[in-house]
């Protein structure tokens, strides 16, 4: 399994460098003063998403162009689009580029598990929550099975490699939440993470505990575990995964979040989100 999600991963990778410099066309900042009204008249939306973040947003690899993108995000984004009457396309990224091209008004949103951070809301508008996970289990720690007993918290990685998402919730956690670690690994991807630890080249990864566990469930040789009695805190306001918009496109944003507003009452993102737990787990992901 793992052989095989190095192969994709390269496949990947290389699909990704085409997006960033040429097979999709990132354009310049938008020169109109309402991006909501540009979208409608261009006649597509661009969207764009880190695809490693199962059942979110990820690859089947069975599939091929736009439609290999696949997860309950990309529900979402193909809802938008639908309702704004216009084209989807969808441009995978490294996390740090999905930030940094909206960011920096490249791209009409992001719509790639964004949470709340202080930082985030300066750099850029950010929607209503949309999706609260029912039970959610939080964000934790995972380690290796040998380190049961071992790694109980942050107290007790002071001499140990911390690896997380960059740009990421959990890199915000290690900053403000683990008082002393050996050495702070930041990755693109967080299953980049999970294979550090498991590999031996970091030994904590801080991690949404619903993804690990998806990962585990679905690699049941990985020698992987979440540890037990710990959960890193958070504040209210970090809660809810988000959609990213350039500084100051407040008519797409206002927009946004009505079209937001329906698909809460409907309930329509929770199914997506159980549809493509589902989907993502039999991919092995």
């Amino acid at each position: 399994m793992i052989k095989i999600k190095r192969v994709l991963g390269i496949l990947t990778a290389a699909v990704m460098l085409m997006a960033a410099f040429g097979g999709c066309s990132a354009k310049p900042a938008q020169d109109s003063a309402n991006r909501l009204d540009a979208i409608i008249a261009r006649g597509y939306l661009e969207v764009v998403t880190e695809p490693y973040f199962a059942p979110n947003e990820f690859i089947d690899p069975s599939k091929s162009g736009n439609d290999s993108y696949v997860g309950s995000d990309i529900e979402l984004a193909r809802y938008i689009a639908d309702d704004l009457g216009v084209e989807l396309r969808v441009i995978p990224l490294e996390f740090s580029a999905v930030l940094a091209g909206v960011t920096e008004g490249k791209y009409d949103m992001a719509i790639s598990a964004l949470a709340y951070t202080p930082a985030r809301e300066e750099a850029m508008n950010l929607s209503k929550g949309y999706h609260f996970p029912k039970g959610s289990l939080g964000h934790g720690l995972l380690i290796r099975e040998d380190d049961i007993g071992k790694i109980t918290g942050p107290e007790s990685v002071s001499d140990l490699v911390v690896v997380a998402q960059s740009g990421s919730l959990q890199e915000l956690f290690v900053n403000q939440q683990i008082p002393e670690y050996k050495e702070f690994k930041r990755v693109s991807a967080t299953t980049d993470g999970f294979l550090m630890v498991q590999e031996n080249k970091a030994d904590v990864c801080v991690t949404n505990k619903k993804t690990a566990q998806l990962y585990i469930d679905a690699n049941t040789n990985c020698g992987l575990i979440i540890v037990e009695d710990f959960t890193f805190a958070e504040d209210e306001s970090t809660q809810g995964t988000r959609i990213g918009m350039p500084l100051g496109e407040d008519e797409l944003t206002a927009r946004i979040n009505k079209i937001i507003d329906e698909v809460i009452e409907s309930g329509i993102y929770d199914e997506w989100y159980e549809e493509y737990s589902e989907y993502a787990s039999s991919l092995g992901l």
